[in-house]
């Protein structure tokens, strides 16, 4: 059977402006949706920006944006080549279940970063704990919290455990309370290792005078009183203090010559043949 070269000429022709139109009218419309997506994104960012919202939040918001919109564009550009968006919907919704089984860690992470960036526990540049993990915070991540611990180590925490464990924000309050103590002996005058330390206290730098330091007796054990010895100060002196606090307790008690605590062990011999020695405690 002879080819009709004209009626192929005028198929393929047809075929060739059908195509051609549907592939510029996606171009345009790629074109058209990039501007629309940019422009949409850019007013969102003001908006915000505005409100003052948190930069992190923003962040978070304009990608989860920008991604929504170009999975609504390419399902356009695809109806335009006739495809049925409806059925590529639903490979895309499972597509989006299996990854998010997949990936069920690094989205709780993802999800739990939102809500620390909402309710704000702690900011770039507070000293926090979380867990057994003490630093300063360097940076509040989509997926984790960068902390610079105090030995100087840049650590990453999830952020799904850094908001389902107990966090700790030594910055937020204005200052905070140096704990240690002081042993005396039992024949030490405690009056005056209270008067001493109090004086010794006021005199280390940046140790708050309001509220006052706290010297009173905390506890008794074998060797005798233990004092507790609690200046206070800002979050940034509070290393400075405690080691000060520690001098001060060493040569106040030293000078005023307070005799040193000690405990004294002496065996009883048994007053019956056949019992164990019993332990005495004597102390000096």
């Amino acid at each position: 059977m002879p080819i009709d070269i004209q009626s192929l000429t005028a198929q393929l022709y047809a075929l060739g402006i059908r195509v051609g139109s549907k592939l510029l009218g996606a171009l345009v419309l790629w074109i058209i949706g990039r501007w629309l997506i940019r422009i949409i994104k850019a007013r969102l960012v003001s908006s915000m920006g505005h409100n003052k919202v948190d930069q992190t939040l923003i962040s978070y918001i304009e990608s989860a944006t920008g991604v929504l919109l170009n999975i609504v564009l390419v399902m356009a550009i695809l109806g335009v080549f006739g495809v049925e968006t409806t059925t590529f919907a639903g490979l895309l919704a499972a597509a989006g279940v299996a990854i998010g089984m997949a990936w069920s860690g690094l989205l709780s992470n993802f999800a739990a970063g939102a809500f620390l960036i909402v309710l704000k526990p702690f900011r770039k540049g507070d000293f926090i704990q979380v867990g057994p993990v003490i630093g300063t915070v360097a940076e509040v991540g989509l997926f984790v919290v960068t902390i610079d611990t105090m030995d100087n180590i840049r650590t990453f925490v999830g952020n799904a455990k850094v908001f389902g464990d107990t966090i700790q924000n030594f910055t937020t309050n204005p200052f905070r309370r140096v704990d240690r103590t002081a042993q005396l002996a039992h024949g030490a005058d405690h009056h005056k290792a209270i008067a001493l330390l109090k004086t010794r206290l006021a005199s280390i730098p940046n140790v708050l005078a309001t509220p006052a330091p706290d010297v009173v007796i905390l506890d008794f054990n074998l060797a005798g009183p233990v004092l507790a010895v609690r200046p206070y100060c800002h979050n940034e002196n509070y290393w400075q203090v405690y080691f000060d606090t520690n001098e001060a307790i060493r040569d106040e008690l030293g000078k005023a010559g307070f005799p040193v605590p000690e405990t004294h062990h002496k065996l009883e011999k048994a007053a019956l043949s056949g019992i164990a020695p019993r332990v005495v405690t004597q102390v000096a």
